[in-house]
């Protein structure tokens, strides 16, 4: 059984630096992808990086490309970069998994693994 432990979360001043982790237990160490979503309060969760364990390509929501970085993926923890952090970023981030040959998906809906979600506060 997969099962997904975020940590890291917290607070920040905009411009800060926090950095997300996920542990990952169960899940196949090729033909996955890890990633994050966030949500906030009163909106849709949306997407934010993602990793392909088999080749290590990344994906990154436009909102976050050039602050973001999202570590290679080994099967079994990834790490999330949040340099240049704005208040927009505040948001409950998910990790999450989809058991999935190719590059990683953007849709909420495909994702099979999740975690409880870590709390990123960003003040201005």
């Amino acid at each position: 059984q997969v099962q997904l432990l975020d940590s890291g979360g917290g607070s920040a001043q905009a411009g800060g630096s926090l950095r997300l982790s996920c542990a990952a237990s169960g899940l196949r160490y090729s033909g996955n992808c890890m990633g994050w979503f966030r949500q906030a309060p009163g909106q849709e969760r949306e997407p934010v990086a993602f990793v392909y364990s088999s080749t290590g390509s990344t994906v990154y929501a436009d909102s976050v490309k050039g602050r973001f970085t999202i570590s290679p993926n080994d099967g079994n923890r990834i790490y999330l970069q949040m340099n240049s952090l704005k208040p927009e970023d505040s948001a409950v981030y998910y990790c999450a998994a989809d058991l999935w040959w190719g590059d990683c998906r953007l849709d909420r809906e495909a994702y099979d693994y999740w975690s409880q979600g870590t709390q990123v506060t960003v003040s201005s």
